[in-house]
């Protein structure tokens, strides 16, 4: 059986000796990298299930090396950093990073985020017919949203807003991204406004809307729908 192999890019050498045999005895097979050169050439020539990416690398900004991997690649990317600024985390997610960890982190909590982008990897591959998270079901083919058996009626902005979640399912996605899919560039800073579409859609989805499960904030950043397993 071939271990999923895991590309760590950091140049703090307490964080590689921390992490490759921590990684190593969760089950993933640990490559190393302390610099954003030298992570592009090990994702062209090892090709990686998943890269841990630090932002601060000493020759280039880790975002300069999300954008250039997207130019070419879809593996799944968490940033590990000690940068807490909302601003740094949005840019990296609007680049096509699909998590963050910040720095300081547990072993448990940076395993449970490998083990969903993976699975979203899986999921994004093998293209599924439906989605089903906490008794929701989304069938994109048929455009139907039901709980438990029974038809959801949502608005066309409203399950435009739910599938687009859906599709990144267990990712964060950004304000940004989701105003300017589903409404239009003209959107992208109307944070009220989906605010209150995804107030609306909670209503409609949660089994109690005041305490959601299904589509969670990311304080500052965006949302996440959650699915099982």
């Amino acid at each position: 059986m071939t271990l999923p192999r895991i590309l760590v890019v950091d140049d703090e050498p307490q964080i590689q000796r921390f992490l490759k045999p921590a990684l190593s005895a969760a089950g993933y097979e640990v490559i190393e990298a302390a610099t954003g050169a030298q992570a592009l050439k090990a994702l062209a020539t090892q090709a990686p299930d998943l890269v841990i990416l630090d932002l601060g690398l000493p020759d280039m900004d880790g975002k300069e090396v999300i954008a250039s991997l997207r130019g070419w690649s879809q593996v799944p990317v968490l940033i590990l950093s000690a940068r807490d600024r909302e601003s740094e985390k949005i840019a990296a997610l609007d680049l096509g990073a699909d998590d963050y960890v910040e720095k300081p982190f547990g072993i448990g909590e940076l395993t449970a985020r490998i083990r969903t982008a993976l699975r979203h990897r899986a999921r994004s591959e093998a293209v599924p017919s439906l989605i089903e998270t906490d008794g929701l079901c989304i069938d994109p083919v048929r455009r139907l949203v039901t709980r438990n058996g029974e038809t959801l009626h949502l608005t066309p902005k409203e399950y435009d807003l739910l599938l687009l979640l859906a599709r990144h399912a267990g990712r964060v996605v950004t304000h940004r991204t989701l105003l300017t899919s589903v409404w239009g560039l003209a959107h992208g800073e109307d944070l009220h406004y989906l605010r209150v579409f995804i107030g609306q859609l909670r209503q409609k989805i949660e089994r109690d809307a005041t305490r959601p499960q299904i589509v969670r904030t990311e304080p500052g950043v965006g949302y996440r729908l959650w699915v099982d397993g």
